[in-house]
C-alpha cells in the first residue's frame, strides 16, 4: 500500500514570515541610525553590535549593565493598539538603573517576541525604544525580533531590553560616608511608570471602564493613554546634577518593590529612612487606583512610585546645594525625610499619604 504523497512544508506555513522580519528591519533602520553617539555609529543588521569606549571619551571606564522589561503594561498597550510609548518605557526602566550607579548609558539592545509578526507594530515599538535611547543618549546598536507562534497569541508581544553603561573609576554611586541625620530628597515620576501593572488591570477590571473610556483622574486623555504615559528618564539631568555637586551621596530608582523595598538598597544595614508621607500630593491617577481598588497605604507604598520616581540621598550640610543643583537641570526635588539609625524597620513612615 503505497501512501499519498505530501506537499512540502514551509517556514511561512509554520507561522513564520522571514519576509515580514526583513521588511521589519528596513522601517526601523531609520529609527536606529537617529540613536548614533559617539562610540557608535554603526548599521543594524550585523550579528553583534559594537561600541568603541575610547571614542565615547573614556579613559578607565568600570562597566554597568542592567536587563528589564515593562510588565503586563504591554497589555494595555496591545489591547488599546497603543504601540508609540511603551518602548520608552523599556528602555527608561533599563537607563534609570544604570544611572543610580553614576554611570552614562551608553549602549541598549532589545528583544521584540511576538506571535506573528506585523512589522508595521514592530516598527511603531522600535520607535519607542529609538525615542527613548535618544533622549537618554545612548545607542541602540541591535537587537532581536522572535515570531514564536504557538508561545504567543498572533497580535501578543512581550519586550525586553538591555542596557551597558560606564563610568570612570572611582565615579560610581553610592558613596561610602551616609550617615544618620543626611538628607533624602524626591524627585517626581511621570505617573506609573512601568511597575504595578498587574494591580491596575484589576483596578480597572472591577471599575468597568474600557480602555477608550476618558479616565476618570485626567478627563482629557482616554484610560488607556493616561494609564500607559511613558516611564520618566532620569539620565541626562541627574549626569547634570552629579557633575555639579558631589553632595549627592546615593541614588534608588522607585520601581517594583515602591519605597518599602528599593530605599534600603543603598543604604549600609546600620541605617534606615525616615519618610514624611506628607511632603508629597500623589498625582491622581494614584488616589483613584487607591479608592476604586481599596487600596491600602501600605500596599500603595510598596506596589507603586506614589508620584516619586528616584530619590537621592545627600550629605546633611550640604543638602540645599544639592537640592539647587537638582532643581536647576529641572528635577524639582522634595524634602522626603532623612537617614535614621536602624530601629528594625529599613523604611519608617509618619504623616498621612495624600492620595
Amino acid at each position: 500500500m503505497t501512501s499519498t504523497p505530501r506537499s512540502p512544508l514551509t517556514y511561512a506555513q509554520a507561522g513564520v514570515d522571514i519576509d515580514a522580519g526583513n521588511a521589519m528591519v528596513e522601517r526601523i533602520r531609520p529609527l536606529v541610525r537617529a540613536t548614533r553617539r559617539p562610540g557608535a555609529d554603526g548599521e543594524i543588521g550585523g550579528f553583534g553590535g559594537l561600541f568603541d569606549l575610547k571614542a565615547a571619551g573614556f579613559i578607565d571606564p568600570v562597566l554597568v549593565a542592567a536587563n528589564d522589561g515593562v510588565g503586563t503594561k504591554v497589555r494595555i498597550a496591545i489591547d488599546s493598539e497603543v504601540h508609540d510609548t511603551i518602548g520608552i518605557d523599556l528602555v527608561a526602566m533599563c537607563v534609570n538603573d544604570i544611572v543610580v550607579q553614576g554611570a552614562e548609558p551608553l549602549f541598549f539592545l532589545d528583544y521584540f517576541a511576538t506571535g506573528r509578526l506585523d512589522p508595521a507594530i514592530g516598527a511603531e515599538v522600535v520607535k519607542g525604544v529609538a525615542a527613548g535611547c535618544v533622549e537618554a543618549g545612548c545607542a541602540l546598536i541591535g537587537g532581536e525580533t522572535a515570531e514564536m507562534p504557538g508561545l504567543y497569541a498572533d497580535r501578543d508581544y512581550d519586550l525586553a531590553g538591555f542596557a551597558v553603561g560606564a563610568a570612570e573609576r572611582g565615579r560610581l554611586l553610592p558613596r561610602a560616608g551616609l550617615k544618620i541625620g543626611d538628607v533624602v530628597l524626591g524627585l517626581p515620576s511621570s505617573g506609573l511608570h512601568s511597575n504595578g501593572f498587574s494591580l491596575v488591570r484589576r483596578i480597572v477590571e472591577r471599575s468597568g471602564l474600557s480602555w477608550r473610556a476618558s479616565a476618570p483622574f485626567e478627563p482629557s486623555r482616554s484610560l488607556a493613554q493616561a494609564l500607559l504615559t511613558p516611564t520618566r528618564l532620569y539620565v541626562k539631568p541627574l549626569l547634570k546634577a552629579i557633575a555639579a555637586c558631589d553632595a549627592i551621596m546615593a541614588l534608588a530608582h522607585i520601581t517594583g518593590g515602591g519605597f518599602i523595598d528599593n530605599l534600603p538598597r543603598v543604604l549600609p544595614d546600620h541605617l534606615a529612612v525616615a519618610l514624611d508621607l506628607g511632603a508629597f500630593a500623589p498625582p491622581p491617577v494614584f488616589g483613584w487606583l487607591a479608592e476604586t481598588g481599596g487600596v491600602g497605604v501600605a500596599e500603595m507604598l510598596r506596589t507603586f512610585n506614589c508620584g516619586i520616581g528616584m530619590v537621592a540621598f545627600v550629605a546633611a550640610e550640604r543638602g540645599a546645594e544639592a537640592a539647587r543643583a537638582l532643581a536647576d537641570v529641572g528635577l524639582a526635588p522634595i524634602r522626603l525625610g532623612q537617614i535614621v539609625v536602624n530601629g528594625g524597620a529599613r523604611v519608617v513612615v509618619h504623616g498621612t499619604l495624600k492620595l
